[in-house]
């Protein structure tokens, strides 16, 4: 039996999925901002910021803990708490010799305390709302989680960029950037503390008391269909996985090694205005499509709508473009399409999780998603290298078709997430 304190979901989804957001895209992405700037080869940025993404991938090692001891609750607002800690450790890391070493610590400490926020969270949603809500809320949760990464790739490299220029020092202005990202955090852990419902599981629920990691583990792989579903849970955003890794090292690279040479201020604005509010539209549309007309019916055109904007980097790496414009117009499509294509993707995730053990399986679903962006993407420095931006773009591209046809193929109930009240 589970006893639940109501609180309104649109108190406390913003919040909560920001704050699973901000510190993914940080450690993800921004760290490749910030080592692009501070001198860091391309191939060793691929690397090792792909390798970040493990805790992600074997975040189902772990994810049992969290759904039979303690809650829910507790466990992220611990990790909220040690990840501003971490982001206050890489900020006082960006400068000596041993920066990168010092700041891939932390950020390995961070990716695996995001990870298991992550668990924590989602555990949260599943439990805290009934199944025609979760299909309802996908939107607005896929969309804060994705405006807390466009804080971080928007917001935050805007004041990088600002801290760059007037400190004439980029590992100062780092290393100031980094230290508010932890104060940001400090204060989200807060809101999501004063915010968030407390859904406490009683101790008599019999089902979770007597279950072991063995249980958990193969009632999941023990699904119908599983082998198909996780291969499209892993190809579905091939070509992104590669493309967000190379995006804005292209975005700042000088024009004569094939990039747009745009200042990281501008890289930060174009992700976090325009593109803020066509992500927003684009992931409450893709929410409420679903709602209305099942996961079945919109499946297709999401999966189109997330992969054919990779197609405009292409183009932008042929022309290189002088004005800001042409690329504010592809990050205004890809956003769009992003927001409304990852919708299908999030849903089919929930119902990948269906049973009882809920985190876990959504954990495992995720951890998968997590090992798909991972791999790929540990090989796109090199790959960049080799082709060159605009064969890379065409490699991207290219990239997008296994995912279209296990869209296609993949099963699950047409109507499911659609809102049947």
């Amino acid at each position: 039996m589970t006893k639940k304190t109501q609180k309104n979901p649109w108190l406390w989804i913003p919040s909560l999925y920001m704050t699973e957001g901000i510190p993914y895209i940080i450690i993800i992405v921004v760290s490749v901002i910030m080592y692009k700037k501070l001198g860091v080869s391309n191939s060793d940025i691929g690397l090792y910021t792909s390798l970040l993404y493990l805790p992600w991938v074997i975040k189902p090692i772990w994810s049992p803990i969290i759904d039979l001891i303690g809650t829910k609750r507790k466990w992220f607002l611990s990790m909220q708490f040690i990840l501003s800690l971490v982001f206050l450790g890489v900020g006082l890391s960006t400068s000596g010799n041993n920066f990168f070493f010092l700041t891939l610590a932390f950020f390995w400490m961070g990716a695996f305390a995001s990870a298991t926020n992550d668990i924590a969270s989602d555990g949260m949603y599943l439990i805290a709302l009934k199944p025609a809500q979760q299909s309802f809320f996908v939107g607005l949760r896929g969309t804060f989680y994705r405006i807390g990464m466009i804080t971080g790739q928007g917001l935050i490299v805007i004041i990088a960029g600002y801290l760059e220029t007037s400190l004439g020092d980029d590992s100062k202005a780092w290393s100031y950037t980094m230290i508010l990202v932890g104060a940001l955090m400090l204060l989200l852990t807060l809101i999501n503390y004063l915010s968030t419902p407390k859904v406490e599981e009683e101790s008599k629920d019999v089902p979770k008391r007597e279950a072991s990691f063995g249980k958990v583990f193969s009632t999941f792989f023990t699904k119908k269909n599983i082998a198909l579903s996780l291969a499209f849970v892993l190809l579905y955003r091939l070509g992104e996985s590669q493309l967000v890794k190379m995006a804005s090292p292209f975005l700042l690279e000088e024009r004569l090694t094939g990039g747009l040479e745009l200042s990281t201020s501008e890289v930060g604005f174009l992700y976090g205005t325009i593109g803020v509010v066509a992500l927003l539209l684009g992931g409450i549309l893709g929410g409420i499509a679903i709602s209305r007309d099942g996961l079945g019916r919109w499946m297709i055109p999401m999966a189109l709508s997330l992969n054919l904007p990779n197609l405009l980097y292409i183009l932008l790496a042929y022309f290189q473009p002088e004005s800001i414009l042409f690329p504010g117009a592809v990050v205004v499509i890809e956003q769009f399409g992003y927001g409304f294509g990852f919708a299908a993707y999030m849903v089919f995730l929930i119902y990948l999780a269906e049973g009882l053990f809920k985190t876990s399986h959504y954990a495992i679903a995720t951890g998968f998603m997590a090992m798909g962006m991972m791999l790929p993407g540990m090989l796109s420095g090199f790959v960049q290298e080799w082709l060159g931006y605009t064969g890379f773009f065409i490699w991207v591209g290219i990239a997008m078709i296994p995912a279209l046809i296990m869209a296609r193929s993949v099963k699950y109930p047409r109507e499911f997430g659609k809102k049947t009240d």
